[in-house]
């Protein structure tokens, strides 16, 4: 390409002349096209270099004979490229060159012509950022390095050192949206990496003196440091984001069926921003993740539903009317909330849904309070907003929001909480099933109460009532510091309900979905599932010494809360310490907001903690230990060495201390909890054990530990309960523990805690999954007899395969409900026929170059009804062909041949006379049928060559006749090549297929499973013998697979004539066994031939030709009652046994050698496994 002329030096080491005139020189950089050092030092040097500062490998270069310096005029990616601007010169140029008088003109003339080529050039191509034709140039080599599919996105890619054996390999790190990769060309060594997220185990940065600034990666297996980054916390903040999505997908098992890109969906702030002020500076999908992340903390601080997207925030102040002044802070909109953060943490925090504005609006600006905007609510409380650089876009944006906000189900759900109903006069409402949902417990079943607590709590529902009315009440309230004052000191009974439902969003969750938990009742009526038995079975351990639990409103409040939360979210369903909660929250708020109560808990407050595995418990388990390790290092080591620092505080967490404390002090801590989130467990427990660290230290065992820690939580009261002066003196009160709490551990915030849970959620979900793969293993160690290195490396290759298939595939299964999430790894991980034809065919010792029958019938035997196979299918079929003695390959072989579904079909449609019995669409008659019969003398031969030559010949007799006689006439796709063809008939006639094929795909053959449950075949099959039989043809076609087994191996002449014997002896037991059914079935063919001619002449004239041969009952039933034109020939009373074709097998040692011969696949598993993985000379 043409280019502005730029002066360069014509002396340069990295550049050879291969062209030169008068004017010009052609020369081509060292090392493109040469092998030596020179070409690995330039190789090198631009492998290091980002891709803007590479060169091309070929220019021009402008020279006049008296001058020191030259002109860069053009640059080639190719020969072909720049010698066409070579010779362009010498046709063009030249000429008028050589007609100036002066070596000032001639360079005047080529600096204006050149510079008019290039801005022509310039002007017909299409320009792009410099940016965005950066990373679109990372994304074609990413691409191309590392083999990648065009759905794997690139997130980013930044220049790093990758350290190997203490040596930094200068190059550059990718980062896609599953994996983390790595290449490097240096000294003529290549290094590349492929990690996937999900395989990460720890990943943190760190600083040492030999590697300063590093970012350290750790898997099951590795342990990868990368460092001199230009950027660190950059990289390492998008690592981290795509480690926890990739890893909260292991979490959340149902994700594995889908791209992981569909997490990343384009935020709303993206599309409603200013396009002007847009920057492109970094790839769609890391603005993307950037978003997704500022969304996530939106929604975290505010405690706003799962699916609301931040769309910007802005920096304002807000009047505070109770302190008459004006605070700085942030204010942050989205589609449905108007939210303000001030700049002090805890100053003041405001909540505004869209659906509670009734009117914005400018108000006067002054000196004092420029740009300000009024946003008053429905509930008459207005708000203030000033210093609004951008106010009227500001209104602009907030309108758009509101046009399309429907203001009907809000204002009523806040009305019920700003106005709640006197607990005596509360009515009881209807649900569409008629049930009569209840109150707050505690309003039916009122615990009497000492005139000292009832004082109490006057004198708090006063204080509460002051704040109300100078803070507001419901959603839109002033959240200060004297609300968190007051929550400390308990929320009265009267509000506690309402207060939980604001502050932990559910009463917003609540207002959405109106209607939803009497619709969800609706559905789970009289429903049976494991959920429901195992809620069935706690129902009367939850707080049974409160009275509300002892009737039956109490507990059927109680199921039916659980019951529909069962099935609102199946993947969690029910788990212990769930009845626990509800039915705290039961006594305290109604029945429905008690459900979104617990759906707030479940799914936000403390996410994935009450699932089957308990991750989240067990996530905040690590982040405690880690605290503690920290805070109280004495007590860290103190619980390390009984064993119990993960153990002990379990019970806290799962329960919110309600099974640890008396119920009146576990209480309050649960007032705090809705308020500030999971960091006051935090801070409460670290005082647990800083209290009792004097005692804990001096503990002998565990149990001593937990006794104190239990004793100590039996003894926190509440004093505004207790009215005994004596007893509490030697109780902790809960107020003064919670106090405490906060003051010490101030610093364990809740950003502390998120950090934290990133870090040991890696850990904890991988620790589960090498549990669940352990024990997995040690089952299938028992069926396969593989060893355990061995079984263990094909299990995680076979799952690298399945993580790709739910990458990039477009056909995955439908979820499965009644998969049992503890059987996971069975019932989930598969792999499709193409990564089983490439993975199974390296493996296995039986398969030959493609196409091999052999390895389609493995895979129909092994394949479900979607066409997968699962790894125990495939683990056992691979241990029997590697490891297996010649009685377990032999009983493969014959079940691979003997039923029609598994007979090979192809182009030839070579098949089983066996088919014949299924379905009855052939058009052959009884005599063309039996024309197929074989006669054993015709392969009895000496030589093995003609032995050979027989076997071929009878295979095309065979399938010539088989072919002439439509024997298997299905209407179902044999393959993918096909399926076109025969759509519409596959439609009819299979229940179960495939559910998308890429047109570009290999042949897939249909599976057992698939053709078995066609309604064709169910209609039309018949057993008309012992399912455990084979006959002739299905014989014949286990020759032809065991000669093709034969071929190519050392002993092949040995084996050719060891199989000829065994086929000559089995044919003869065959012929043998069916002139013994024949003498059998002739006299009773003949009496049924009697008895139907006297039903009818017509019948009895076409029985009694038939009666002479030798056709069984099955078949005589068929003729007497046909279901179709087809009859059934002699060869059908041609069967052999399993155990007749392994005798005739044995008798013959060379076949019983070959068959136990073990095949080690180790290697090729390790092979498998670091094709990603490379480290060679170029």
């Amino acid at each position: 390409m043409w280019i502005k002329p730029v002066e360069v030096l014509i002396s340069n080491a990295l550049w050879v002349t291969e062209r030169a005139n008068t004017y010009f020189i052609l020369q081509r950089r060292k090392g493109h096209g040469d092998k030596g050092l020179g070409s690995i030092l330039v190789n090198t040097l631009d492998t290091v270099l980002d891709s803007s500062c590479k060169v091309s490998p070929f220019r021009i270069l402008h020279q006049t004979p008296n001058s020191e310096s030259c002109l860069h005029i053009a640059t080639g990616t190719s020969r072909e490229n720049i010698v066409s601007h070579w010779n362009w010169l010498e046709k063009h140029v030249m000429e008028t060159l050589c007609s100036f008088g002066s070596e000032a003109d001639v360079t005047d003339f080529l600096l204006g012509k050149v510079s008019s080529l290039a801005a022509t050039q310039s002007h017909k191509k299409v320009h792009l950022p410099e940016n965005s034709r950066k990373f679109k140039e990372a994304i074609i080599k990413f691409s191309q390095l590392f083999n990648m599919p065009p759905e794997e996105k690139l997130v980013n890619y930044y220049s790093c050192s990758y350290w190997k054996k203490k040596v930094p390999r200068q190059g550059w790190l990718y980062l896609s949206v599953n994996h983390l990769c790595f290449y490097s060309f240096l000294l003529g060594k290549v290094a590349k990496l492929i990690i996937r997220w999900n395989d990460v185990t720890k990943l943190e940065k760190d600083n040492t003196l030999l590697v300063p600034e590093s970012i350290h990666v750790a898997t099951r297996e590795n342990r990868y440091v990368f460092s001199m980054f230009l950027n660190i916390s950059e990289t390492y903040h998008l690592m981290t984001q795509l480690a926890n999505i990739a890893i909260r997908q292991l979490v959340n098992r149902d994700s594995l069926k889908g791209n992981m890109s569909e997490f990343l969906s384009p935020s709303v702030e993206r599309s409603k921003r200013n396009t002007k002020s847009k920057r492109r500076k970094m790839s769609t999908l890391k603005r993307d993740l950037d978003a997704r992340a500022r969304s996530e903390r939106y929604r975290f601080i505010f405690r706003l539903p799962k699916d609301e997207k931040l769309d910007g925030h802005i920096q304002c102040t807000l009047w505070a009317p109770y302190e008459k002044k004006h605070i700085w802070g942030n204010m942050f909109i989205s589609p449905n909330f108007i939210c303000f953060n001030a700049q002090f943490q805890g100053v003041v925090q405001l909540v505004i849904p869209m659906k509670e504005v009734n009117v914005v609006e400018k108000a006067d600006s002054s000196s004092v309070l420029p740009e300000p905007i009024s946003i008053t609510t429905r509930g008459k409380m207005t708000f203030l907003f000033g210093h609004l650089h951008e106010r009227e876009y500001l209104l602009t944006l907030i309108s758009d929001f509101l046009s399309k906000t429907s203001p009907t189900k809000q204002p009523d759900t806040i009305k019920m909480v700003q106005e709640p109903q006197d607990p005596q006069s509360e009515s009881l409402s209807q649900s569409p099933t008629d049930i009569e949902f209840q109150p707050a417990l505690s309003t039916i079943f009122n615990l009497s109460k000492s005139p000292h607590m009832s004082a109490k709590e006057v004198v708090k529902e006063n204080l509460w009532s002051i704040h109300f009315s100078e803070f507001g009440r419901g959603v839109c309230m002033y959240r200060t510091p004297k609300t968190k004052e007051l929550i400390m000191k308990g929320i009265p009974e009267r509000y506690r309900g309402e207060m939980w439902m604001v502050y932990s969003g559910a009463i917003i969750e609540m207002a959405n979905h109106k209607g939803y938990y009497q619709s969800i009742l609706k559905q789970c009526m009289g429903k049976c599932t494991l959920a429901t038995d195992e809620i069935e079975r706690d129902l009367h351990r939850s707080l049974p010494e409160h009275p509300a639990f002892q009737a039956s409103e109490g507990i059927d409040a109680l199921r039916r809360v659980l019951t529909a939360y069962a099935f609102r979210n199946p993947s969690i369903g029910y788990c212990q310490a769930m009845n626990i909660v509800t039915s705290v929250l039961l006594l305290y708020a109604n029945e429905e907001e008690s459900f979104w109560l617990l759906v707030s808990l479940c799914e936000r407050l403390l996410p994935d903690y009450y699932n089957t595995r308990v991750v989240g418990a067990l996530v905040d388990q690590g982040v405690f230990d880690e605290l503690t390790k920290q805070h109280l290092p004495k007590i860290h080591d103190k619980l390390e060495v009984l064993g119990v620092v993960r153990t002990v505080t379990l019970s806290w967490f799962l329960t919110l201390f309600l099974c640890s404390m008396p119920f009146n002090s576990a209480v309050r801590v649960v007032d705090a909890f809705f308020y500030d989130g999971a960091q006051v467990v935090f801070q409460i427990a670290l005082y647990v054990l800083k209290a009792n660290e004097d005692v804990i230290l001096k503990c002998n065992d565990d149990g001593e530990a937990m006794t104190i820690l239990a004793n100590y939580l039996n003894q926190v009261g509440n004093r505004d309960i207790n009215t005994d002066q004596t007893k509490l003196s030697k109780h902790v009160d809960v107020s003064d523990l919670i106090t405490k709490s906060y003051e010490h551990y101030s610093q364990v915030s809740s950003e502390v805690i998120e950090n934290m849970r990133f870090r040991q959620r890696l850990e904890v979900v991988q620790r589960l999954e090498d549990s669940a793969t352990r024990s997995f293993m040690r089952t299938m160690q028992e069926l396969t007899k593989f060893p355990t290195d061995i079984l263990q490396g094909l299990y995680f290759l076979f799952k690298a395969e399945f993580m790709k298939r739910s990458y990039w595939s477009r056909c995955l299964p439908k979820e499965d409900k009644t998969v049992d999430p503890s059987n996971f790894i069975l019932e989930q991980y598969t792999i499709d026929y193409e990564q089983f034809r490439t993975i199974f065919g390296a493996l296995s010792q039986w398969s030959k170059p493609p196409p091999d029958p052999l390895l389609d019938q493995i895979y129909r035997l092994c394949a479900n009804k979607e066409g997968l196979i699962n790894f125990q299918d495939f683990a056992v079929r691979l241990s029997t062909i590697s490891i297996g003695d010649h009685h377990a390959k032999l009983r493969l072989l014959y079940d691979l041949h003997l039923h029609p579904a598994l007979s090979t079909m192809n182009e030839n449609a070579e098949v089983g006379v066996e088919a014949m019995h299924y379905f009855d669409d052939s058009d052959a008659t009884v005599g063309e049928v039996g024309d197929c019969s074989y006669e054993p003398s015709n392969i009895v031969v000496d030589n093995d060559l003609m032995f050979t030559q027989a076997v071929e010949d009878h295979f095309a007799q065979v399938t010539e006749q088989l072919d002439a006689t439509h024997i298997l006439d299905l209407d179902l796709p044999s393959s993918a090549s096909n399926v076109d063809s025969s759509s519409s008939t596959s439609d009819v006639n299979t229940d179960n297929k495939l559910q998308a094929l890429d047109e570009e795909a290999v042949d897939v053959p249909l599976t057992y499973q698939q053709i078995t449950s066609s309604k064709v075949f169910k209609k039309q099959t018949s057993p008309s013998r012992k399912q455990n039989s084979m006959n002739q043809e299905q014989f014949i076609l286990l020759c032809k697979t065991m000669y093709n087994l034969f071929t190519d191996d050392p002993m092949e002449q040995e084996l050719f004539q060891a199989i000829s014997l065994v086929t000559s002896l089995v044919i003869q037991l065959g012929e043998a066994g069916r002139q013994i059914n024949q003498t059998k079935m002739e006299p009773e063919a003949s009496r049924n031939s009697e008895v139907a001619a006297l039903d009818d002449n017509s019948t009895s004239q076409a029985v009694t030709s038939q009666s002479t041969s030798p056709i069984s009952d099955d078949v005589a039933s068929e003729v007497s009652h046909p279901r179709g034109s087809n009859s059934l020939g002699n060869d059908q009373d041609w069967v052999i046994s399993f155990e007749q074709f392994v005798a005739s097998v044995l008798t013959e040692s060379v076949l019983c050698e070959y068959f136990d011969r073990k095949h080690d696949i180790t290697e090729t598993i390790a092979q498998l496994r670091n094709r990603d993985i490379i480290e060679k000379p170029e």
